[in-house]
């Protein structure tokens, strides 16, 4: 799949990826353009593609596209911020095929560039992981590349998330964007080795850690925005 055209303005902003599914890529999302908008950048945020939507009076809705979008006054259009909604909670291509959908990459990714260029600054949170299907040829990586955003990748601290890590890492180098830095996602609270997996990553992961969250019951995009250091994700020109 294309990239951006040399000539075509991008912003600053980060695709937000993980190690695995809950382990909070909405929470930093949330975080990135709570910090964004703060330091006045005019921003948008989509989550392009998700799975396991509800059904509303207004069609299919997505808990993490909702929490995307009403971080902002008004909230952003939703047809916008994620254009392919699936009812079914399972990966996009399993739940696609199951309700008769084709996602169109190609077209999906043109739509995202073309509102990403209406900012200074975008975050875009993927569905799953790095390597996610979205059809019989295409992964979320594809996405990821078409729009050419700097990678942000959000590494839940559990048993297992080193080698998740360091796979995802290397396979977003050898896909050919940059991993602009990591954030540590403590999503085991009785975890003992926490502080010392924080460590190991820091050590081997090549890039900047943005951001250590600790456990919260209930994170919040302003106590995490003031948890993230926004400078590697600024320094885009």
């Amino acid at each position: 799949m294309s990239r951006y055209h040399p000539d075509e303005p991008r912003p600053c902003g980060a695709f937000v990826t993980g190690t695995d599914t809950g382990i909070g890529k909405t929470v930093v999302a949330c975080g990135l353009v709570r910090a964004a908008l703060d330091r006045g950048l005019d921003t948008v945020a989509l989550k392009p593609v998700s799975a396991g939507c509800e059904e509303t009076p207004e069609g299919l809705r997505n808990e993490d596209a909702e929490r995307l979008r009403q971080l902002f006054d008004p909230p952003l259009p939703y047809d916008k911020v994620n254009p392919v909604a699936l009812k079914a909670a399972a990966a996009p291509h399993l739940a696609a095929a199951e309700e008769g959908i084709h996602i169109p990459v190609a077209t999906l990714a043109a739509q995202a560039r073309a509102f990403a260029q209406t900012s200074d600054f975008v975050v875009v949170e993927g569905a799953g992981g790095w390597r996610v299907p979205l059809d019989d040829h295409h992964t979320m990586a594809d996405l990821a590349l078409s729009m050419d955003v700097p990678v942000v990748l959000v590494v839940g601290i559990r048993l297992g998330c080193l080698n998740h890590a360091l796979l995802t890492a290397e396979a977003v180098r050898r896909d050919g964007l940059p991993l602009v830095g990591w954030v540590a996602s403590r999503v085991d609270p009785d975890d003992p080795r926490a502080d010392a997996q924080v460590e190991s990553l820091r050590t081997r992961l090549q890039a900047p850690l943005l951001g250590d969250l600790p456990w919260m019951d209930e994170p919040t995009p302003e106590a995490v925005a003031d948890r993230l250091d926004m400078g590697p994700l600024l320094a885009c020109d």
